[in-house]
This record gives C-alpha cells, structure tokens and sequence, in this order.
C-alpha cells in the first residue's frame, strides 16, 4: 500500500467531512438514535408497567371509597390520586435503583409517566362511572370487581398506542431506558 504519496488535499478533506458527518449524527452525550423505534411490545411493556401502579391505586381507591361510603365523584378522584401516586411510585423504584437522586428520579417519572396515568385514570374511570351500579355494587358484589377488571382491560387496549407514539418521539417510558440501559 502506498501511503506516502496521498498527502492531497482531497482525500484529507473527505476524510474530515466523513468524520464530522459522523460526529454530526452522533452528538456527544446523547443516544446514537434520536428517537426510539417504538415496537408494540414495548409500547405494551409500557402500559403494563404504568397499569400495574395504576391498578394498585384504582383498586385501593375503590375499595376505600366504596367501603366508606364516599361519593363517586369522592371516590373516583380519591382512586385517581392513588394511581398516580403508585404509578409513580413504582417508576421511581425502577429509576432509584439505577442510582440517581430522589429529585432526578421524581422529574423521571414525571415525565413518563403522566400522560399515560392520566390517559389510562380517563378511561377506566369512564368506564365504571358508565357500568351501571357498578360504583354502588359494593365490594362483595361481582358486578364491581367485574366492572374493574373490564375497565383496566379497556384503558391497557387504549392506552397502549398512546404510549407506543410517545416512546416513538423520545417522550414517555422513553425517557426511563437511558437509566435501565445507559447509567
């Protein structure tokens, strides 16, 4: 190979473009890709994650509301309150573990989180205000637990495709895989 004679100014100046092309599409400190390939599966991995401290809450909030006599409206937003604050809750675990701040891993599940809780809060709420007596059925009644199970069903089938646009624009359980994987 004859390296000697390739001091041109040419191949020098390609080889930099090539370089800050790479560099360009690559900046420091940030994911080689900008926006995740969101895959059903993990738009759903999404959603049974955020349902799980959802349906601790909404369970919980139902139950206590329902036991105590609240009102709906007393127990909706009381088993509303409790999803977030589960939902949250178990993001926070997963994020705290990777080792960041308390703060840092608050602003984390924010930022995941929110939308798809609230999204999910909506439509399983909807659903058990629109079931009839479910909310009045009681505890010890089928049409309750029922009700319940078909509302979380209903808000995992839609919220999964919100999560699956949010994963795909870098936002929602987006944000969590770069203290799963990276950190």
């Amino acid at each position: 190979m004859d390296h000697g004679g390739h001091h041109h100014a040419s191949p020098e100046s390609t080889h930099t473009e090539d370089e800050h092309a790479h560099h360009a599409t690559q900046p420091a400190g940030h994911h080689p890709s900008t926006s995740p390939v969101a895959t059903w599966g993990m738009a759903a991995q999404a959603t049974l994650h955020c349902l799980t401290g959802c349906a601790i809450g909404e369970v919980l909030g139902m139950v206590i509301g329902t036991s105590v006599g609240l009102s709906n409206l007393a127990t909706v937003m009381l088993a509303v309150a409790l999803a977030f604050v589960f939902g949250y809750a178990l993001t926070m675990r997963g994020v705290l573990r990777a080792g960041v701040d308390f703060r840092t891993a608050l602003k984390v599940a924010l930022a995941a989180d929110t939308i798809s809780i609230a999204v999910m809060e909506i439509l399983d709420n909807a659903v058990m205000l629109t079931v009839p007596g479910a909310m009045e059925a009681g505890l010890t009644s089928w049409l309750f637990w029922v009700a319940l199970a078909g509302a979380l069903l209903v808000a995992f089938v839609l919220t999964t495709p919100v999560n699956k646009w949010l994963i795909g624009r870098g936002k929602g359980h987006a944000v969590i895989h770069q203290y799963h994987h990276g950190h």
